[in-house]
């Protein structure tokens, strides 16, 4: 700790020396004739000086060990010790006595902030042992730098000059290669800097006449630096970049529109300019949207490669969808999704069933999954993989695959779903003849072994004992009526003798005890459909008159064709042609189906017998009071 002070307290007096000498510096500028170049009343050395010892020594103050704030601080202070000798010397206006502090100044310059700022940052240490040779490189040309001051030879200077310049070019390569090379965290620290550098950059390019505007863009550089290394995460700087080259590179077209339509009409309706005028704001404007979304897959490529366009992205799924089976399609979708988003994996959970992309880990985010109004599971996204960028294009990559994926995983859910019920059918099949063999053979194969004893018993003591083969043969006759009843009883569980006997609307009013409101053909209806109504039927007046207290009871069979049919229909029922339902409906004014109610095995079985005929069974509360049952079942 007390070393870390000390550090700290360094800095900062280095650093309120440079504001001293750009403070000294801006008075000995006013005593100078005002440069060309610049209109300002300092120079960028001035700027230069005083931002990067400032925001190096605020580094320092956070991270006193990292060696890249002391870099800062002292190519801030030689910066601006190098102007104020170089300004000195003009004013004094005698002989070169600063020359050599100027030179040195120079030099403290060039090493800290041009070679060794980028070969260090922003971990403190090179990208390898063998970048070591680049600051070897950049000494060599110091040292013939002074060699070509002592012995004044020109071209010696010039190869000092291009000896450090080289040294300087090969220092800011290495950040290419950090950037290749690093995490995800590395690279956004990296991109602070690289967004920063045109700042300086381009007016050093442009040459004399724009120098003054790296006045402008020099504070940038530290300032994004020491965010970089103190508050990388609170910032989004590839989103930045992205909404910076989209808006700049549609201010430009927008112009250049304007500017050709404008120019074009004022040729044709040279006459009318504001007519002119008006053509051309609407022909630009009518550009705008088509440019934006131009701009926009452009900067997706640019800053995320082939994975950041969501467009391209959603083709691909597409694609994969139409070669995947449903079951499979969700692992697909999630497959594409993982490379669009670089991260580590992705997962969909669907009734507690869990498909997986990669290598999930603590997932990062956790989106909800909604089709049609109607949740379908949770979408949970890993932690980033190394990527050239952050993935500031994630929210428009999940905006645009997540329909996608909702539909994979709706169909996931209905395949389970499918595949459950037909368990249950098989399941229910075979219960069902498991009990016909118990009931046939415990029940009806006992009985008429007990007839046939019977008959034998009474052919034997016919003769002998007449009496006693009367009583046998009332016995056997007894018999016959309890295995009469047995066989009625397992052919009713099977189909109930009423729908052959009466028809379904005469055996629906047998059950309900009063008429039935019927219309529309109902004879000749599948015999499924017909089993599934009965029984539908039969469990709703079951509930409402044990557990409704109804004083009247309403049932209704309508066949339904046509759009009054669709909203009866499951989407698969709908889409198989099939445009006519029967719609049951039982209607009672009881107390109705308390709101917490949970539903039972009587609801349950009426949900389920109209499922499996790709129809439908809600119950609802009813107008004024009670219950209303209504099935609607495809024919």
């Amino acid at each position: 700790m007390r070393h870390a002070g000390r550090a700290r307290g360094v800095a900062i007096g280095l650093a309120a020396l440079a504001v001293v000498f750009e403070l000294t510096d801006i008075w000995v500028t006013a005593q100078l004739p005002q440069p060309s170049y610049t209109p300002l009343p300092f120079a960028p050395e001035d700027v230069a000086g005083t931002a990067f010892s400032l925001f190096g020594a605020v580094l320092v103050h956070g991270r006193p060990r990292l060696v890249i704030g002391w870099l800062l601080v002292v190519g801030g202070l030689g910066s601006a010790a190098n102007i104020l000798a170089a300004n000195l010397n003009l004013l004094i206006d005698g002989p070169p006595l600063h020359w050599p502090i100027v030179n040195v100044t120079w030099q403290v310059g060039q090493l800290t902030l041009g070679v060794l700022l980028p070969l260090l940052y922003p971990t403190g240490r090179l990208p390898a042992r063998r970048w070591g040779w680049v600051a070897g490189l950049a000494l060599a040309g110091v040292a013939l730098d002074w060699a070509a001051v002592s012995v004044r030879s020109h071209p010696l200077r010039e190869a000092a000059h291009w000896t450090v310049a080289a040294a300087m070019g090969l220092a800011f390569v290495s950040l290419a290669v950090r950037f290749a090379r690093g995490d995800a965290v590395e690279r956004r620290q990296l991109l602070w800097l690289l967004v920063t550098l045109p700042g300086l950059l381009v007016p050093w390019m442009l040459g004399d006449p724009f120098w003054w505007l790296a006045s402008l863009g020099i504070p940038l550089i530290p300032a994004a630096i020491a965010v970089a290394i103190l508050r990388y995460r609170l910032f989004d700087i590839d989103t930045l970049i992205s909404r910076a080259l989209v808006g700049t590179g549609l201010l430009v077209m927008v112009g250049g529109v304007y500017l050709a339509a404008g120019a074009a009409s004022s040729l044709l309706l040279s006459g009318v300019d504001r007519v002119a005028g008006l053509v051309a704001a609407l022909f630009a404007g009518a550009f705008f949207q088509p440019m934006h979304r131009l701009f926009q897959r452009g900067v997706d490529r640019l800053l995320y490669g082939s994975t950041g366009d969501p467009d391209a992205l959603a083709e691909r799924l597409k694609l994969h969808l139409q070669l995947a089976d449903p079951g499979h399609g969700l692992l697909a979708t999630l497959e594409v999704l993982r490379e669009g988003l670089s991260v580590t994996g992705v997962a969909v959970e669907v009734d507690d069933v869990t498909t997986v992309a990669g290598t999930l880990g603590v997932p990062a985010r956790t989106v909800p999954l909604i089709r049609h109004g109607t949740p379908v599971g949770l979408l949970l996204v890993g932690p980033t993989e190394r990527r050239r960028f952050p993935a500031a294009h994630d929210e428009r990559v999940l905006a645009t695959i997540a329909p996608f994926i909702s539909d994979a995983a709706h169909a996931v859910r209905m395949t389970a779903a499918l595949r459950h019920s037909r368990e249950r059918i098989i399941t229910a099949r075979e219960e069902e003849r498991r009990r016909l063999r118990r009931d046939l053979h415990d029940g009806l194969g006992q009985s008429l072994s007990g007839m046939a004893m019977s008959i034998n018993a009474a052919r034997l003591t016919l003769r002998d004992s007449p009496e006693r083969a009367e009583r046998l043969l009332t016995d056997l006759r007894a018999g016959m009526d309890t295995v009469t009843c047995d066989i009625r009883q397992l052919v009713y569980g099977l189909r109930p003798p009423a729908l052959d006997e009466l028809g379904l609307a005469g055996a629906v009013e047998e059950l309900a005890g009063a008429p039935v409101e019927t219309s529309g053909e109902l004879t000749g209806l599948p015999a499924a459909v017909e089993v599934a109504a009965y029984r539908i039927v039969q469990e709703a007046l079951t509930n409402a008159r044990k557990h409704s207290g109804a004083t009247r009871i309403d049932v209704t069979l309508r066949r339904l064709t046509g759009e009054a049919a669709g909203g009866g229909l499951t989407r698969e029922a709908a889409g198989s042609g099939r445009g006519a339902v029967l719609r049951v409906g039982v209607a009672d004014d009881g107390c109705g189906v308390p709101p917490d109610a949970r539903a039972g095995v009587g609801l349950s079985s009426m949900r389920e017998r109209a499922a499996e005929l790709g129809g439908t069974c809600v119950v609802r509360p009813r107008e004024g009071g009670g219950t209303v049952v209504q099935a609607d079942l495809p024919l």
